[in-house]
């Protein structure tokens, strides 16, 4: 399987496809989903051919960056994009020399997803939107 990730240059097919992964799949209610944070931020999107399948959203505070809103279609799990895509953010985010911790939300599930690409877990559990996660933290 061979994908490729850019920039997302809009938010239709990356509002599509959280909309598919977090409000239909893990039942996230709607208004929890959308935030203003999506204009500000830099949305990486995922294409397997002229299809996409995955995004991913980079936001920047200060000297923290955050990688937020990670999700890939069903049909495109287990063949390490998502893995790719963290991967990405986390070269994207290293490039701004200004940042000096990348942080992200992780249902707690996934911590393991995470550890291996470098994360570690910096806070107690935490409910967000009905869904158990941890705060999670790299240390460039």
């Amino acid at each position: 399987m061979s994908w490729r990730i850019e920039r997302a240059s809009g938010l239709t097919h990356v509002h599509a496809l959280r909309r598919t992964v977090f409000i239909e799949e893990q039942g996230i209610p709607e208004h929890e989903e959308w935030d203003d944070l999506d204009g500000r931020a830099l949305h990486l999107l995922a294409w397997l051919g002229d299809q996409p399948v995955g995004t991913a959203r980079l936001v920047i505070d200060g000297q923290t960056g955050r990688i937020g809103r990670i999700c890939v279609l069903q049909r495109a799990r287990g063949t390490g994009l998502g893995a790719a895509m963290v991967q990405d953010a986390i070269a994207r985010l290293k490039a701004d020399r200004n940042i000096r911790v990348i942080r992200l939300g992780a249902q707690v599930h996934a911590t393991g997803f995470y550890e291996k690409l470098g994360f570690r877990v910096c806070g107690p559990e935490y409910d967000d939107a009905g869904i158990p996660h941890h705060e999670m933290g790299l240390t460039l």
